[in-house]
Order: structure tokens, then C-alpha cells, then sequence
């Protein structure tokens, strides 16, 4: 494969970088602190079947679902005319361990490379796996972002939580929004009130305690990833 196209300076200022729906509460608050930085992103959430069919075009299909559904996302977001290739970025995370995650970020290049030669790539990792980008985590970034999983772990419980029990269709998405713009204003204020855990918690969960809840028995379901299901 050629030499990707890197993420350089200037495109901080001209581009868009797109955001995969993987966890898309969390990655909500995470666009909101990159954003304070001067980065322009947005979060896809195209999900129809032509994500599935870019997806199987793009990706062996060896590979996991996830990667496929990702990069599907990228492709048909890319190819929807939606957004400039001249001036768009993709982001996708890299876990820099021996997990094949830290791979994907080499099959989505291939994608783009076919497809957009000139939208770069850029890798969402911790561990300085791409010093030639100019997409930079500085220490106090990695602090918010860790604060901001944090919120997002307690968000997603809660929400999902209540989202099945709810008597009113919508009330738990209208708590998780107001959180999710009330977190996101925090963190690009630059103020610290995003370290009040304590008293964020109790508010969160009082938020998320006054949705009505209805104490009908629902069936539960277990979802385990494809590796599990592998090894098990």
C-alpha cells in the first residue's frame, strides 16, 4: 500500500473529522473536549443497509462485524455527498495492545485509499502509535477524556437502564440528552466543575430516578462479543 495521507496542522482548522457510532454517549463528551481544542467533528450516525453493503465491500468478511459495520459507516458517509473529501478526516480508535483493533485502522486506509485517497486517517490511541500526525492528545486532554468515559459508562447504565422500564416513551432520552449537552457545555468551557464527580453523580442519578418506570417483568437478554462466543 502507498504512503496514507496524514492528518497535518492546517487540517485542524479546515477539516471535518468524522466520528464511527460505536459508543456514541461516550463519544458525545469526547467530541465536545476535542472540540474546546479547535477540532471540528461529528458524530455518524448513518445506519442503513447500504452501511452493511460498503461495509462487505471494503472489509474481508473474516474480519469482526464491528470493523465492517465501522468502516461501512465511513464509506457510505464518505460516498453520500454529504460531506467534501477534499476537507473531511475519519477518526477510529486504536488500542495499541495485541488485541487485531489495533488493525483496522490499516483496513480502513486500504478502503479510502481505493475509494478517497485524500481523506486521512486519523488514529484515536494512547499510545503515541502515530508521531507524524498532528491530531495530539496533551495531558490534560487525556485527563478530561478519562472523565468523560467515566460519564459515559454512568449515562449509558442509567439510560439503558430505564429506557425498558419507562411508562413514558422518551423520557429516558430526554434526561440522557440534557446530560449529554449539560457534560458537553462543561467540558468545552475549560472549567474544572467536570471534576465534581460526587456531586454530578447524585444529580445524574436523581435525574435519571424521576423517570417513571413501570414494574411489568421483561425478559432478559445476555450479549456477548463474537471472541467469547469463539473461545467459549
Amino acid at each position: 500500500m502507498s504512503e496514507y495521507k496524514k492528518f497535518t496542522e492546517d487540517m485542524i482548522k479546515t477539516h471535518t473529522i468524522l466520528v464511527p457510532n460505536m459508543l456514541p454517549i461516550h463519544f458525545r463528551l469526547l467530541i465536545a473536549i476535542f472540540e474546546s481544542k479547535g477540532y471540528h467533528m461529528e458524530l455518524l450516525e448513518n445506519d442503513s443497509r447500504t452501511v452493511v453493503d460498503e461495509g462487505l465491500k471494503n472489509v474481508h468478511n473474516d474480519s469482526c462485524y464491528p470493523a465492517l459495520l465501522v468502516i461501512g459507516q465511513f464509506m457510505d458517509a464518505l460516498k453520500s455527498g454529504k460531506y467534501d473529501p477534499d476537507k473531511t478526516a475519519l477518526l477510529i480508535t486504536q488500542t495499541g495492545g495485541g488485541c487485531r483493533a489495533s488493525n483496522y485502522i490499516h483496513l480502513l486506509r486500504k478502503a479510502v485509499e481505493r475509494n478517497f485517497p485524500q481523506v486521512p486517517v486519523v488514529s484515536l490511541n494512547f499510545s503515541g502509535l502515530e508521531k507524524d500526525s498532528a491530531f495530539k492528545i496533551t495531558a490534560s486532554m487525556f485527563f478530561k477524556l478519562l472523565y468523560a468515559v467515566l460519564y459515559g459508562d454512568l449515562l449509558m447504565t442509567c439510560y439503558n437502564k430505564c429506557r425498558a422500564y419507562e411508562v413514558n416513551i422518551g423520557d429516558s432520552k430526554s434526561v440522557l440528552s440534557s446530560w449529554e449537552k449539560k457534560l458537553g457545555d462543561i467540558f468545552r468551557s475549560g472549567s474544572s466543575k467536570y471534576t465534581h464527580t460526587k456531586k454530578l453523580y447524585r444529580e445524574i442519578l436523581s435525574s435519571f430516578g424521576s423517570v417513571k418506570l413501570s414494574s411489568q417483568k421483561k425478559i432478559r437478554v445476555g450479549i456477548v462479543g463474537e471472541i467469547y462466543v469463539k473461545y467459549t
